[in-house]
């Protein structure tokens, strides 16, 4: 969830980052009564993420701007539209304007390309979900973007479920430890809330992973035709899973196996920055 205090720590490192003793060139060539107006602008169309990042950057380098947002995230939006406008000291605007955005263009891309793979899905029982594969210090920024647009997240953190994946297996086979009792073992200690994911790459594992009591079995790099065959398998006993491969070309055939969620790295890892653009005015 993007909080408040997230907002302000990740907001506040990067205008750090930026200007770590101020902004020389403002500080120096603008005259400190000057005032500006500037306006977001769309140069393409997209899907709107990032309106309280965007706005908190302006307001933690000066309280006295003012930001009014004319789209909320979620918003489709064309090229031209005026998004947000930014009023108050030109030299607090010159100020925040970069890591501003940075932080709206990368997640409105995350936003509209979200969005792309929810149309190819649509009349599906399938969800889009993101994955952790997200930019370091950013995955409340990034998660938030998804949910923007449509997608659903999968685990926030390690902390958050417990999903064996093809190098746990290996350890566990490795160990001499039965896979489904190793489950039904983990399930005894967990909270009665946790969720457990287990990554099978064949069919043949599937039978262990549903003895030993998963919620969620995640089909990864399945040929279409053994992601129906893992579906009629599973059956209603788990939620079925899907990852790997998935590209806005095959997501559609994907989820037209059946299964209930497909999961794809490329909405966080892969997404390109939308085309935003801070147009200035002097008052």
């Amino acid at each position: 969830m993007l909080t408040r205090a997230t907002l302000h720590r990740v907001v506040g490192a990067a205008l750090e980052e930026d200007a770590p003793w101020g902004d020389l060139t403002s500080t120096t060539l603008l005259p400190a009564e000057t005032t500006a107006t500037a306006d977001l602008v769309a140069r393409e169309d997209g899907v709107f993420s990032g309106g309280e990042a965007f706005a908190t950057a302006f307001l933690l380098t000066d309280p006295d701007v003012t930001v009014d947002l004319h789209v909320g995230d979620g918003d489709a939006f064309t090229a031209s539209d005026v998004l947000a406008t930014v009023t108050g000291p030109a030299r607090a605007v010159l100020t925040a304007e970069r890591v501003a955005l940075n932080l709206v263009q990368r997640m409105s891309g995350i936003a509209t390309l979200t969005a792309a793979y929810v149309r190819e899905v649509e009349g599906t029982r399938a969800r889009i979900a993101d994955t952790r594969k997200t930019t370091p210090g950013l995955r409340a920024f990034e998660r938030h973007a998804v949910v923007s647009g449509g997608g659903r997240n999968h685990r926030y953190s390690l902390s958050d479920a417990v999903m064996a994946k093809d190098n746990h297996l290996a350890v566990l086979q490795r160990s001499g430890l039965d896979l489904a009792t190793a489950l039904r073992e983990a399930l005894s200690r967990l909270p009665h809330t946790a969720h457990v994911v287990v990554e099978v790459d064949r069919l043949d594992q599937i039978p262990a992973v549903l003895d030993g009591g998963a919620h969620t079995v995640l089909l990864d790099n399945f040929s279409l035709d053994d992601l129906r065959a893992g579906v009629a398998l599973i059956g209603e006993r788990a939620t079925v899973e899907a990852s790997g491969g998935v590209d806005l070309t095959t997501v559609r055939a994907i989820a037209e196996t059946g299964v209930d969620v497909i999961s794809v790295g490329a909405l966080t890892h892969s997404a390109r920055a939308l085309d935003l653009g801070l147009d200035l005015r002097i008052d």
